[in-house]
């Protein structure tokens, strides 16, 4: 519930706030932001009058604003490895995975709503059970997600910005790499300018997951924060924590400290770099990774 509140306290000068403001990095007027709403998929934003770069990578907090309409944008993990070892089972256990150019794929629909397909395209899984030296691999294609991204407001300027996503699974996982359910939920991501420069992202997110057993589903709450700041020119940092709780009987806190960095090389193109450390026994112990993102 932590964006709850947050949202609660800014929602009531957002939209004056953002009537009154101009994005003053793209010079846009208030006649500019309401010719904005005009365009859509089959009309695309001209370039002149389109926001800045902003992704759901590399952090786990999404971000509250949309691909500008008529546009598209990719964002892949090129190549991500996660390491974990004993998750409170009675045996010496250890995973590792690889994953290569898992990507989300976005359409800008309307100035503030885009489609995203978050497509899982391939994923290698090894368990080690060192006690009976017996070892699993799974290799393959993964789950396929889709999710709708709603500004509600910022998303052409202001302090604040705020927006709801939904999304669905579907299980098209092979090789045992998913659990074979339908599962959804709903993501909260708000931005706030932080004096100095600096931006804060908070995320509520709502899932409802199958339970391991097969017969029902769960509630599971995430909440993230993280922080970020120019480090020099187009190079910038961020840190991050990650929390997830879930109901399911015997379940166990997941937490991780997230760091990373990101450089433009354009203003459409973007490298990331980063590491997640758990910091809790079931979450995995590390997880670094780099990726890049494209619009056009």
């Amino acid at each position: 519930m932590l964006i709850v509140c947050a949202a609660c306290y800014v929602s009531a000068h957002a939209t004056r706030a953002n009537d009154q403001q101009v994005d003053a990095r793209l010079g846009l007027t208030v006649i500019d932001l309401k010719a904005k709403t005009e365009y859509h998929l089959f009309n695309p934003t001209p370039r002149e009058l389109m926001r800045e770069l902003s992704t759901d990578r590399p952090d786990k907090t999404e971000s509250p604003y949309t691909v500008d309409a008529g546009h598209f944008q990719i964002e892949s993990d090129l190549a991500s490895f996660s390491y974990d070892a004993f998750n409170g089972d009675p045996t010496d256990t250890t995973t590792e995975s690889w994953s290569f150019a898992n990507t989300n794929f976005k359409v800008g629909l309307l100035n503030n709503v885009d489609l995203q397909v978050v497509v899982s395209t391939f994923n290698h899984v090894r368990t080690e059970d060192r006690t009976f030296d017996i070892a699993e691999e799974s290799s393959g294609f993964g789950d396929v997600v889709t999710r709708l991204k709603i500004n509600l407001w910022g998303n052409d300027g202001g302090q604040t910005a705020l927006a709801l996503m939904p999304f669905v699974k579907f299980p098209t996982s092979q090789q045992d790499l998913g659990n074979d359910a339908v599962e959804g939920g709903l993501i909260v991501p708000l931005a706030i300018a932080l004096p100095a420069e600096w931006q804060m992202g908070l995320m509520t997110q709502f899932d409802f997951n199958r339970d391991g057993s097969g017969s029902g589903y769960h509630t599971e709450f995430i909440n993230t924060v993280t922080l970020s700041h120019d480090i020099v020119g187009d190079l910038a940092g961020y840190v991050e924590f990650f929390s997830a709780v879930s109901t399911e009987d015997e379940s166990d806190w997941v937490g991780t400290v997230d760091l990373g960095l990101t450089y433009g090389l354009t203003a459409d193109i973007q490298l990331d770099a980063g590491v997640n450390v758990g910091v809790t026994r079931a979450a995995d112990d590390v997880n670094p990774f780099v990726g890049a993102t494209w619009r056009f």
